[in-house]
């Protein structure tokens, strides 16, 4: 929210009151608070009839720094608040130092510095005693608008060059810098400004993020109303925010994700391909038997089968029920498709219409959301007469999780949580939250309610959702999917921005759907999507009004599939590799080149390439006549299909037919390649090859079991031209080969592989 006009005026209406200098600090061992006069103090009258602001400086955990600036203390809490596991309340992990004027709070390698001699101003400085950003003589503010509203107001400074990233998965522009963003949940597709996953954590080029923890609506100018400046608001009397050191990007995410939850594990089958019955189209037992007998047929591995919207019946959803003229015998039906080796996904919402008969019986109990005069809240939009599942009330969430447990009885093994966002504010909660705080917070409550279910019947290492909505701390319940886009090249490109910018905001593992929901693709397009969402974390065949099924789409969109998919399997050592990376560091497993290349200003601001894992660059095509361009860093690169070798660091500029792509290996990697490439969740030391690169020099790898530990780790040592490979297991057979040359290769003896590197 823009509060001036320009640098000298106030928009209309507007008066704010800005923190000018401390007239007390009062410190502890760990914390301090300082008492911030709005104006200038020459003489005691000046004390009258003027606020303080309270600023309360903390460390809720090793390496971050909390500020909590309030005007009136006296405002009731009503909740909810974000859950932060990473909190500690252990002592020591922070320290004040008091030299004069200056007083200084240190939390690992994060330090901030307020010096009451001089006007208002915190520093916060990296370990080495770099500036990093720092709260500026209008930095800590409250404000009143026209409608009476009370706003607390924070700034942070940017420095030449500094770029921001991040505040969930977002559409618009990758760097954020320029843009007005508000944490607002809204059921806008991918092509505005409108978010289904809105997260206020930020992260700057400069090596440190920011948090603000507040789960209601959070107002971001970032360098738009004051341009050296990122500014957040919210309308309340308090606003709570952390910066969180890195100095690595990758440290600010592994710390951002310690304090608000790390995302699960998702089991290995889940990393295969998913296929639907897409929504508006007709469909039946007998048209998901085509589709699965087609994929067979065509030799297309196949993992999970999802039924979307019209399982249930017309007019009822969710009320969890088969409509029996479309399917009379679903469990049969689940045990056939089980029998095939497939795993079975059900859509759902949190909403329960009117015609359902689970309307009066949630009603009758209590368990909808209600309006302050106790009428129900209601309305036609999506499902005539819905109402909205209060999971606030435990006895509701119990009930709703029941109707799940039905249907995981029957064979089912996860969900599609889609929703979340249409959240209304002028209603009561059963738990008496605010209903401002609960509209961005209801997502979580409803993931987490679906996830722990999933955890409980199916075991810790077998929960996985295919979420739309999310806040933060939501990366705990994964997988997310990037909603509503278009069939379309410039929808796939706007569908991979969102991804990205959602990574940095700290969720471990994304998806999307492959063509495009809306319309129907052109085949050129829906190949052209096949290798990048092959190439994601999660991979979706998912459509609005038409199916997805690749033949739809031509014999060569089969081919390509297929490629991608046999692709993607052989790749699975490696990629669970980086999702147990993220799953225990909480770096994802999709991930902006700015990440794994910090130092590179050509990365900053590259939101048509990605890394998969550490080790592997994808650049999706973005154009049918397979044109594409983009950025190698510093090194030889080694394209994984072809064998060729790229000095970075360059601009590439290359076309590829639809069984193609730029993937390139990194300098010095080792790749483990599994075997069987006919599903996700196979054996993956049973015929392992390790590809190495001819830079790979000496270091370790490691390949996990299906539960994310370690299964085998292998060593390499680099003498002149020799490569040597060792494994841990002497008894474990394994081969070591070039990238792209097969004749470079080596099998192991007791062990231990040597290969001659040219």
């Amino acid at each position: 929210m823009k509060f001036t006009d320009g640098f000298w005026l106030m928009r209309d209406g507007v008066q704010a009151s800005y923190a000018t200098e401390v007239r007390d600090l009062r410190a502890g061992d760990d914390h301090f608070t300082a008492y911030a006069a709005v104006h200038r103090v020459r003489e005691r009258g000046d004390t009258l009839n003027s606020p303080l602001i309270t600023v309360e400086c903390f460390a809720p955990a090793e390496g971050v720094i909390g500020v909590r600036a309030t005007h009136h203390a006296g405002k009731a809490r009503r909740g909810p608040d974000f859950a932060l596991p990473g909190v500690s309340t252990a002592p020591g992990s922070a320290k004040v130092r008091r030299d004069g004027t200056v007083t200084e709070l240190t939390s690992g390698p994060l330090t901030l510095r307020l010096d009451t001699a001089g006007p208002w101003g915190l520093e916060f400085l990296d370990a080495g005693g770099r500036r990093l950003t720092a709260v500026e003589r209008k930095g800590t503010a409250f404000a009143t608008t026209p409608d009476g509203a009370h706003h607390m107001i924070a700034q942070l400074a940017l420095a030449v060059g500094e770029s921001v990233y991040g505040l969930g998965e977002r559409f618009t522009p990758y760097v954020k810098n320029g843009q007005s963003v508000d944490i607002w949940q809204a059921d806008g597709g991918t092509s505005s400004e409108q978010a289904y996953k809105n997260i206020p954590f930020h992260l700057s080029s400069r090596g440190y993020g920011v948090f603000v923890n507040h789960p209601g609506k959070v107002s971001y100018e970032i360098g738009s109303e004051s341009v050296g400046q990122v500014q957040f608001s919210v309308e309340d009397q308090s606003l709570e925010f952390y910066v969180v050191a890195g100095p690595t990007p990758k440290e600010v995410l592994t710390r951002y994700t310690a304090l608000t939850g790390r995302p699960a594990l998702p089991p290995a089958w889940s990393f295969g391909l998913w296929l639907t019955t897409s929504f508006c189209t007709p469909y039946d037992e007998e048209t998901v038997t085509s589709f699965v007998d087609g994929m067979a047929e065509r030799e297309l591995p196949l993992s999970v089968f999802h039924f979307d919207c019209f399982w249930m019946r017309e007019y009822q959803w969710s009320d969890f029920a088969w409509d029996p003229d479309v399917f009379p015998d679903p469990e049969g039906m689940l045990r056939r498709l089980r029998e095939r080796g497939l795993k079975v996904s059900m859509w759902i919402n949190p909403y329960i219409a009117q015609k359902s008969p689970l309307f009066a019986q949630a009603a009758e109990a209590g368990y909808l959301v209600r309006r302050a005069n106790g009428d129900i809240w209601q309305w036609d939009l999506w499902q005539p007469g819905m109402a909205l599942v209060d999971f606030t009330n435990p006895a509701a969430r119990i009930w709703y999780t029941d109707r799940l447990r039905t249907l995981l009885d029957q064979g089912v093994d996860c969900f599609k949580t889609d929703f979340g966002e249409r959240v209304p504010t002028d209603v009561v909660w059963y738990d008496g939250s605010d209903p401002e705080r609960m509209h961005n917070y209801y997502t979580h409550l409803y993931n987490e309610a679906v996830f722990e279910l999933l955890r409980e019947e199916r075991g810790p290492g077998e929960a996985v959702l295919f979420a739309r909505s999310a806040t933060a701390g939501g990366q705990q319940f994964p997988v997310h999917w990037g909603g509503d886009c278009f069939a379309s090249l410039e929808a796939m490109a706007e569908s991979l921005r969102g991804g990205l910018s959602l990574s940095l905001s700290g969720f471990g593992f994304w998806s999307h759907d492959i063509g495009g929901f809306e319309g129907t693709p052109e085949p050129a397009v829906f190949k052209r999507w096949l290798a990048f969402g092959l190439l994601s974390s999660h991979s979706r065949l998912h459509g609005n009004v038409s199916y997805r099924v690749p033949w739809a789409f031509g014999d060569e969109a089969v081919v390509v599939a297929g490629v991608f998919i046999r692709l993607k399997h052989r790749l699975m050592p490696y990629l669970y590799g980086a999702a147990a990376e993220a799953h225990r560091t909480g770096v994802p497993v999709m991930r902006p080149m700015l990440l794994e290349f910090p130092d590179d200003p050509a990365c900053r601001s590259l939101d048509r390439q990605y890394m998969l894992g550490p080790d592997l660059l994808v650049a999706p095509v973005f154009s049918v006549e397979g044109e594409v361009e983009f950025y190698l860093p510093d090194g030889t690169w080694t394209h994984l299909l072809t064998g060729e070798r790229v000095q970075g660091p360059c601009w590439r500029r290359e076309t590829h037919g639809f069984d193609s792509l730029p993937l390139y290996v990194r300098p010095g990697a080792v790749l483990p390649w599994g075997a069987d490439d006919t599903r996700p969740d196979g054996d993956w030391l049973d015929g392992l090859t390790l590809l190495v690169t001819p830079d790979t020099g000496d270091g370790e790898v490691t390949v996990p079991g299906q539960d994310g530990a370690a299964a085998a780790v292998f060593r390499t040592a680099r003498t002149g031209d020799r490569l040597t490979v060792t494994a841990d297991d002497p008894q474990l057979p394994f081969c070591v080969r070039v990238v792209g040359d097969a004749s470079a290769s080596a099998p192991a003896v007791a062990g231990k592989a040597v290969l001659r590197l040219c």
